[in-house]
């Protein structure tokens, strides 16, 4: 090649460079294309498999239970979902000081007092006022 003497090619000497080199089109070989007919043929043969059921291990047992197991995602999603309640629970007993602040309502910046919880819910009145 041109380029290993360290001499570069113009723009002719690349074109006709190219166009040998697309003249030439290697063919893969005998033994290449066995092995690559030999993996087609066992992904085929895995293809044709059926595939095993994929139902959760709790709603094979079937009954109630098992099929509300598996609709919420199986044990682990059963256990986050324990997680939280627990947790929803124990807040809800014994919430801690900064919690209660918050629970109780927004203070107003200017000492407006505490808003309650009907501030927060819309009504018709909300809806009716012109403006």
């Amino acid at each position: 090649m041109a380029m290993a003497d360290g001499k570069r090619l113009n723009d002719e000497e690349l074109e006709k460079l190219l166009a040998e080199a697309g003249r030439e089109a290697p063919l893969p070989s005998g033994q290449l294309l066995e092995r690559i007919m030999a993996d087609a043929e066992a992904v085929a043969a895995r293809a044709e498999a059926p595939a095993p059921p994929s139902v959760p291990p709790a709603a094979r047992h079937g009954g109630r239970a098992g099929r509300l197991l598996a609709a919420l995602g199986g044990w682990p999603a059963l256990a986050g979902l324990a997680t939280a309640a627990v947790a929803g629970v124990w807040l809800g007993l014994a919430p801690p000081p900064g919690l209660e602040a918050i629970s109780r309502g927004a203070q107003l910046p200017l000492g407006g007092g505490d808003y309650g919880v009907e501030e927060f819910m819309p009504s018709l009145d909300d809806m009716l006022t012109e403006g």
